[in-house]
């Protein structure tokens, strides 16, 4: 089995991506230094291709594997600013300030909460009607989806989830990973220190 050691904090959504992966694939430590997301997990899939979080044509809407990397890249070039920095974040920090109230709050955030709601609505229009991102088979799509909305569903700005959405998030709660991955995190209770 080989091992890996993972530099980051379990409150960095980009981090539990990687550590969802690799508790999805059973390693743990390691000495290669890569810093990017998207190249640790196609690292990740080359030497530990079992179980494979890939995606092959015929899985769900899928035809093609670059779909469920475009998929992923649409999560983390626009869902993540979207979603960690027009909304998270800013309602995290003025929430812990103590010093507006929800509905200033609720203002400061408003164009984070539109560009969210379009990105969920583009995003789940890629997605099957059910089951995972592409249906029936987990991929990285669901790795790099699920920190994103576990912040957001921890924030009153949950409330954009949709039914759809939530399903997905229901699903993804029962797995092991997503269990083991979940201390530390906003949805833990936790703060970035």
């Amino acid at each position: 089995m080989m091992s890996f050691t993972v530099i980051g904090t379990p409150f960095s959504t980009f981090t539990r991506t990687i550590t969802l992966g690799l508790h999805y694939k059973r390693g743990k430590e390691g000495t290669l230094k890569l810093r990017e997301s998207l190249a640790i997990v196609r690292y990740l899939d080359r030497v530990a291709p079992q179980p494979t979080l890939c995606i092959s044509a015929g899985d769900g809407r899928a035809l093609i594997e670059e779909q469920m990397w475009e998929f992923v890249s649409m999560v983390a070039s626009h869902g993540f600013p979207a979603i960690e920095f027009g909304v998270v974040k800013p309602r995290m920090a003025l929430t812990d300030e103590g010093k507006a109230t929800d509905a200033e709050i609720r203002e400061s955030i408003n164009t984070g909460v539109n560009r969210s709601r379009r990105f969920l609505t583009i995003i789940e229009e890629a997605m099957s009607p059910e089951g995972y991102a592409f249906g029936e088979k987990l991929s990285w799509a669901d790795f790099f989806l699920y920190p994103l909305l576990a912040d957001l569903r921890a924030i009153p700005e949950g409330e954009l989830l949709s039914e759809r959405m939530l399903a997905w998030m229901e699903s993804m709660d029962k797995l092991e990973a997503v269990k083991a991955t979940t201390p530390g995190t906003l949805s833990a209770g936790a703060r970035p220190s």
